[in-house]
């Protein structure tokens, strides 16, 4: 009988992507399933964060570094959930149903800020 190894060749682009997506999840502090807390819905937030994806790739915003497919178990189950950085959270925020109250709230603020308004 005879003894075989498998040996994977070391690719170090591989070890590297790795620890850069490491690194941005680190700046990730949100979670995309926050948002049933607030309101939303799994649909709404399915489709929100798709749209927020879209809109940070057509902006030259590499949306890797701010959105993070991952697993999350809620009431004993798992989901397909989503880790968000400060901009992935605001953009999924921003590209939500605007007939919710938090919605139409972080709209407005991110407006006054920009805006430089005080009212």
């Amino acid at each position: 009988m005879e003894l075989l190894i498998y040996s994977k060749q070391y690719d170090e682009s591989d070890a590297i992507h790795n620890f850069m997506d490491f690194y941005y999840s680190l700046h990730m502090k949100y979670l995309a399933s926050d948002l049933l807390t607030k309101g939303l819905s799994p649909s709404q937030i399915t489709d929100a964060v798709a749209t927020a994806i879209k809109v940070a790739n057509s902006s030259g915003v590499a949306a890797h570094k701010h959105f993070m497919p991952v697993y999350s178990g809620i009431k004993q189950e798992i989901i397909k959930d989503c880790k968000l950085s400060n901009l992935g959270y605001g953009l999924v925020l921003m590209n939500a149903n605007p007939n919710l109250s938090i919605v139409g709230d972080f709209q407005v603020d991110v407006l006054k800020q920009f805006l430089h308004l005080d009212s």
